[in-house]
């Protein structure tokens, strides 16, 4: 089946949602949610085809610290199940955030959101090696103390700040991809891979088990936009451009890389393994493994999307 141009994977980053330094309650997120479906509802207006999926590392992060802070009254839940909370939270606000734009604008629309599943190898290295910052950011001296008191895993931040790490194994396979598949094809507007799928593992004879781990979304966005054939992904995140010495004096932003240019600084370090390394990964992942004949990768603000698809503004990784 041919792909419409104007169709296009848009992955949105946590300040599409949840802004560093807010508290980060459920009306901030809202407030926040309303402003990225305006934006959502320009791409709309102007003949993009969205199809959309979501970060969710503030959220699944404070999700399983208040179960570990009710653990003495109340049963547990686990780490793929909270990443499930997520998908059903954080999808139910987008998706009536957008349709109440639309619905102002006269041109009403209904929103999809659909639960996914995303099956990784229990065999993943990542499994023994957490990279992946989950729920709110924290001073050294709180950090420490989580580390010591609560047997969490925690890394430092590029600019100093502390969070929490889990498991990020790679995803294999969207098992909701052909009904993702039809609702796309319908021309409906869809919300999938929210916090880059609930983590699941199937063994030898086909059975599914919840993993502990959460996927990155934008690796996920990644698969998802190369299987449904689309020529173009957007990583919108909370920085304008990809830059090499990031935060430092002699930083410099990348307008347009090729995916070998990419490996290449993502070989040196340039980009950390919790922030901006896996939206490298996911691009090159993309450009490299598509079938699209042209396609291409976009990072950039959330702020400046039109901007981003004209070349004016974030960093564009293609062949």
């Amino acid at each position: 089946m041919s792909i419409p141009p104007q169709q296009l994977v848009i992955a949105l980053g946590g300040n599409a949602i949840s802004v560093p330094g807010e508290q980060g309650n459920i009306d901030e997120q809202f407030a926040h949610t309303r402003q990225t479906a305006s934006i959502l509802a320009d791409a709309i207006a102007a003949g993009f085809r969205p199809i959309l999926t979501h970060g969710n590392g503030p959220q699944v992060g404070n999700i399983l610290r208040r179960v570990e802070l009710a653990r003495h009254e109340l049963y547990t839940i686990p780490l793929e199940l909270c990443v499930a909370d997520t998908q059903a939270g954080m999808g139910y606000m987008i998706a009536q955030c957008l349709m109440n734009e639309l619905a102002v604008r006269g041109q009403p629309r209904q929103v999809t959101t659909l639960v996914t599943s995303v099956v990784v190898d229990e065999n993943d290295p990542a499994f023994d090696n957490p990279t992946k910052p989950i729920g709110p950011r924290m001073d050294r001296v709180v950090a420490e103390a989580h580390r010591d008191n609560d047997g969490w895993k925690v890394r430092e931040l590029e600019d100093g700040g502390f969070r929490r790490i889990v498991s990020s194994p790679r995803p294999r396979d969207i098992l909701e991809f052909p009904i993702i598949r039809q609702l796309v094809d319908a021309e409906e507007l869809v919300i999938c891979c929210g916090g880059g799928g609930i983590p699941v593992c199937r063994n030898a004879t086909g059975q599914l088990s919840g993993a502990a781990a959460v996927i990155d979304k934008d690796l996920t966005s990644s698969l998802l936009a190369r299987e449904l054939g689309v020529g173009t992904l957007v990583i919108l995140t909370g920085v304008e451009h990809v830059c090499l010495n990031f935060g430092k004096p002699n930083e410099m932003p990348l307008r347009e890389v090729s995916t070998a240019e990419a490996q290449a600084y993502l070989a040196a370090g340039h980009f950390g393994s919790g922030s901006m390394g896996p939206k490298i990964e996911a691009a090159i992942d993309f450009v490299t493994n598509s079938a699209h004949p042209n396609p291409v990768t976009f990072i950039g603000h959330l702020d400046k999307f039109t901007e981003l698809l004209a070349g004016t503004s974030g960093t564009r990784v293609t062949r």
